[in-house]
């Protein structure tokens, strides 16, 4: 039998130095190893050859590499193929990005890996610096390496290691030189690691964290625990900080001085995300100081309800893959710190790590600006769920020291940070013992946190029961308790650690989430999926997806799931979680000239914001001032009366807007930042009164009707004033299906866009039956159907004047069976593609659906019409403007104005809804000759099926009788 080579053994290593504390500085030298390091990429692990690790070894003939870094994105720096980075025959299979989400792209046969197992060779040369410590010990520290790492210091092997997201060290001290270190490295794409890492992320291989050597004085700490508990009943905290060597811990501002070990309680104002209070003090023993930050807070599950320091905690949060669009999860400060002062600005107050320890400097950043983390572990299974867990490595014992060291590195690593309030053990591993192993370690290190893992219904080694995209009457259900399962499952506390996938156009049904987790004490929140699109900057796409980098396997663009482009730019989804999510809650009062205002913080008091009214009539701001609202506490409510309204036209639809804004400048934003708003009607608009008849005149093919002229055959509108119209107004039923209407193969519910496609939606038919001119105006009548069934729409269109205005009244009927809802109803029509400019009285400013549409609010607006467009990776359905009065789209010389009766929504694009919907990347998008504007009467919901609920019964577009009005006037 031959023995496995070192990368496919199931052990996490050897040569390593036990896990320990991180921290980011102390006193003790250090020396940063990051920058050009020289490269060699070998599409096979020859473990024969490493002459390479020799002093001597002569590097000239490589190329170089970044580290942190991913090669497979830097690969024209080591002589990859110019010009044909991805996809490119010549660059070889291994050189390129890989991403799948959970099939593993290699075959599946642990602990085993393929031959064809890129690998790379890393040399760094380096001098120590001229007043680099003479005694002491010094450590190397690994802080990320993809999928593992075998190392040597001037030609000594030092060890090897599996686990990628994980920090490793190694004691060099004994063989450091003053000058001409050489420290080899050989790193594996695949390893038997990978089976515990397939976690629905770009497979990107490298050194893609710091790499640092650290200079150790002489009894200097090994690793040290800060405990800092908090006592809510009496205001006081208890510090202990244990450590390996004897020491001193001080703490200035509360007047301490102790030794390890020794314990002290004093009155504390406590840590939390919304006060993240935190103490400087100092560890100093055996010749180093290392700075501390305490944060004093207390985990715990009372009666059923996860509560910190008191207080029962509701997660506005969102999972969170490292990301970077060109440099993969190699991320320095400014992007971590970014991601933290956005997540802030959008009021989301928690993170899961999914799935693995983030970069500790992220924790720091938590700690600083306040966010909850529930930190994961590097451990994910999925693929085996292919062959129904068969082979899982958590359900083996032999793979149980590699997930106990999976553990303890994630444990130890980032125990001092208060931030941290949950461990979890991993990520879609099915379950096992394994697993019930890693937990039992935790609860013995650290019983202060909770235990999470997602994927045990049972809960027997979890102390919350946590849930993925359950819809929302089961929510409900396991809010009231009521959900059947293990009786002490019903007792734990209930999250829901992915909710609401975040994939292209939506997620839609947030609001109705978090109305359960406001009704219900049990439901505390969860987290959207997820943070980020993951695409890729690509020469050609701009960015790219699953398949665009040329793998054999992958999952498209699945990988594009995130509240944030991949620049970082906000996406409508994260607009919408912001107000879904905001802390304070604005609504009417229930008395005229009155608004409620209630706390919705967990701990803090509304002292740090100040309120604005402003009174808006027909969408123009009329008046506005300060509004006086006490300093409410968390939880508290108060009803305010506003000012006397100011003079406005008797007709006009007036309402209040009242907002809640940052008092003063914090580390995340500005004073004057928006925390929430609320818009409360005062008055109704009034009805549009149907224009006076006006009779039309008819031609051989032309009919005249006030400023229009129409097809006197086929009835279509031809021009209205001056402006000609391209494609007159048709009744538009399709849309391009969102991610979320496409949805997700494994789910048991209809998925739309498939459905859709079936019925053919996406090619209707029209057919004109009459055409009728009367003295009230002109009436045309059709049917509108898909070609191969027997469903249609009867659709009637009447058009009416009084000689400035155009007025067009449709009623639609439906026929036969319609077993699915329709994607929209409205017309469309196509005009010079010289309109450029919106300008609209609706809800805005950016697109909207019937269940994504909290973050609309009314008012006057405007923008060009390319900036109406949302981006997303994928093209789909965007761009919809609802609840619009009236919207005027003009060029320097011409325009249209389009009226509701009372409101529509509007979509303007330069391309065909075909053309949008055959689209793969933002690229295809090629603007055309005619701008085509959409005027819907209703569109159906998004919900969240491409990894969540569908669209939920209240927001479906199903096919019944409507009408609805339209009135078109020439601009220019």
């Amino acid at each position: 039998m031959s023995t496995l080579p070192w990368y496919e053994d199931v052990s996490p290593g050897r040569g390593t130095l036990p896990p320990r504390a991180w921290y980011a500085r102390s006193d003790a030298a250090a020396l940063s190893l990051n920058g050009d390091w020289a490269f060699r990429l070998s599409p096979t692990a020859d473990a024969e050859d490493e002459s390479f690790a020799a002093p001597d070894f002569d590097a000239g003939a490589w190329g170089a590499v970044t580290v942190p870094g991913h090669w497979v994105l830097q690969n024209t720096a080591y002589g990859g193929p110019a010009g044909g980075r991805y996809g490119d025959a010549s660059a070889g299979e291994y050189d390129g990005p890989v991403y799948t989400n959970v099939r593993y792209p290699f075959p599946v046969d642990a602990p085993h890996v393929p031959t064809e197992n890129p690998t790379g060779d890393h040399l760094r040369r380096f001098d120590l610096p001229a007043d680099w410590p003479a005694a002491g010990g010094a450590v190397l520290r690994l802080d990320g390496v993809e999928s593992c790492a075998r190392v040597w210091l001037n030609g000594t092997e030092l060890g090897e290691f599996k686990g990628s997201r994980l920090a490793h060290e190694f004691a060099v001290g004994h063989l450091l030189k003053p000058r001409d270190n050489v420290l080899a490295l050989r790193v594996h794409q695949w390893s038997s690691g990978s089976y515990l890492e397939d976690q629905d992320q770009w497979w990107l291989p490298g050194v893609f964290r710091d790499v640092t050597l650290l200079h150790r004085p002489e009894g200097a700490p090994g690793d040290f625990f800060t405990h800092a508990s908090y006592d809510h009943v009496t205001g006081t905290g208890t510090l202990r900080v244990e450590c390996d060597v004897p020491g001193r811990v001080t703490v200035p501002e509360l007047g301490l001085d102790l030794a390890t070990g020794e314990a002290a309680t004093v009155p504390v104002e406590p840590w939390s995300a919304e006060i993240p209070r935190l103490y400087e003090a100092e560890l100093a023993a055996g010749g180093e100081r290392v700075p501390l930050r305490v944060g004093f807070r207390t985990v715990a599950v009372e009666n059923g309800v996860l509560t910190v320091n008191g207080r029962r905690v509701l997660f506005r949060g969102v999972n969170r893959h490292e990301f970077h669009p060109e440099h993969g999860r190699s991320l320095d400060l400014a992007t971590m710190r970014q991601d933290v002062e956005l997540m802030k600005r959008h009021n989301i107050n928690a993170v899961r790590t999914s799935h693995y320890p983030p970069h500790p400097a992220f924790l720091d950043l938590c700690d600083t600006y306040g966010l909850w983390v529930i930190d994961e572990g590097d451990l994910e299974t999925h693929g085996f769920e292919e062959s129904a867990w068969e082979g899982n490595p958590v359900d083996d014992p032999r793979w149980t020291p590699a997930l106990l060291d999976r553990a303890a590195r994630l444990v130890e690593r980032d125990k001092n940070h208060p931030s941290v309030v949950m461990w979890s053990l991993g990520n879609e591993c099915g379950t096992g013992t394994g697993l019930t192993a890693m937990a039992r370690w935790i609860r013995d290190r650290d019983p202060s946190r909770l235990v999470h893992y997602e994927g045990d219904r049972s809960c027997a080694d979890t102390d919350v029961y946590s849930r993925m995209y359950p819809p929302h009457a089961e929510v409900d259900e396991i809010g009231r308790r009521a959900d059947e399962g293990p009786e002490n499952r019903r007792r734990l506390p209930f999250i829901l650690c992915e909710y609401a996938h975040a994939m292209g156009n939506g997620p839609g049904g947030l609001a109705d989430y978090q109305r359960l987790f406001e009704t219900h004490e049990r439901c505390q929140g969860g987290f959207v999926w997820e943070w980020i699109d993951h695409g890729l900057v690509h020469p050609v796409h701009g960015y790219g997806y699953g398949g665009d980098f040329g793998e054999e396997l992958h999952d498209g663009n699945f990988v594009c799931d995130g509240l944030l482009f991949p620049d970082r730019t906000p996406s409508p989804g994260l607009l919408e979680y912001k107000k879904v999510v905001e802390p304070v809650r604005i609504a009417a009062g229930g008395d005229a000239g009155t608004v409620l205002v209630t706390n919705g913080h967990d701990v803090a008091d509304l002292a740090h914001l100040a309120f604005t009214w402003s009174f808006l009539a027909d969408g123009e701001s009329l008046a506005a001032g300060p509004l006086e609202v006490p300093a409410l506490a968390a939880g508290a409510s108060a009803r305010i009366t506003l000012p006397a309204p100011p003079a406005h036209p008797v007709h006009a639809e007036t309402l209040w807007t009242v907002r809640a804004l940052l008092a003063h400048d914090t580390a995340w934003a500005p004073a004057g930042h928006e925390i929430a708003w609320g818009q409360i009607p005062a008055t109704a608009p009034a009805r549009r009164t149907p224009l006076p008849p006006l009779r039309p005149t008819r031609t051989d093919d032309r009919t005249a009707l006030g400023p229009a002229v129409f097809d006197s055959r086929t009835g279509l509108l031809l021009a209205l004033g001056s402006l000609p119209v391209t494609a007159g107004p048709r009744l538009d039923v399709w849309r391009a299906p969102t991610d979320n209407d496409e949805g997700a193969p494994w789910q048991p519910d209809e998925r739309h866009g498939p459905l859709w496609r079936a019925l053919g939606l996406h090619r209707m038919r029209h057919r004109t039956d009459e055409v009728v001119t009367k003295e009230a105006g002109l009436t045309v009548r059709s049917r509108v159907a898909p070609a191969a069934s027997d469903v249609g729409l009867r659709t009637t269109y009447r058009w009416t004047s009084d000689g400035t205005a155009l007025r067009l009244d449709v009623e639609v009927v439906p026929e036969g069976d319609w077993r699915v809802p329709l994607p929209r109803l409205g017309v469309r029509l196509g005009l010079p593609a010289a309109l450029d400019r919106a300008v609209w009285y609706g809800a805005g400013p950016g697109e909207a659906y019937p269940d994504t549409r909290e973050a609309a609010r009314l008012g006057h607006w405007e923008a060009t019409v390319d900036a109406l467009h949302t981006p997303y990776l994928r093209p789909q359905e965007n761009g919809a403007r609802i609840a619009t009065r009236w919207v005027e789209l003009t060029s320097p010389t011409a325009g249209v104005r389009v009226e509701g009766d009372p409101v529509f929504a509007f979509t303007a694009r330069r391309w065909t809804t075909a053309q949008l919907d055959a689209a793969a990347h933002r690229g295809d998008l090629v603007p055309g000759d005619t701008l085509w504007l959409h005027l819907d009467h209703a569109q159906h919901g998004i919900g969240s099926q491409s990894c969540g609920p569908g669209v939920l019964p209240e927001y479906r577009l199903d096919a019944a009788p409507a009408a609805f009005s339209l009135a078109f006037t020439s601009l220019g």
